[in-house]
């Protein structure tokens, strides 16, 4: 699966809309929208932003490696 899908899995786990989400992790909405539609390629610090978000850190394993580790509290948003 790619970022652009997961960060919108991410997201609608959260019931976030794009701008919530945005206003959450400090993205620009059209930076953003390009990146869950898959225009434009993710990037570190992308990544990092919501890895590293208290909120949304339970999903950083999945997010990078497509692992789970529920014992550490590493989930997927499906």
């Amino acid at each position: 699966m790619d970022f652009a899908a997961k960060f919108k899995l991410i997201r609608k786990a959260e019931r976030l809309t794009q701008k919530e989400f945005c206003e959450v992790l400090g993205f620009s909405e059209s930076t953003f929208r390009k990146y869950e539609a898959g225009f434009i390629e993710v990037g570190a610090p992308a990544l990092l932003k919501i890895a590293n978000h208290p909120r949304f850190k339970k999903y950083a394993l999945w997010l990078v490696t497509d692992d789970v580790a529920p014992e550490s509290g590493q989930i997927s948003p499906e």
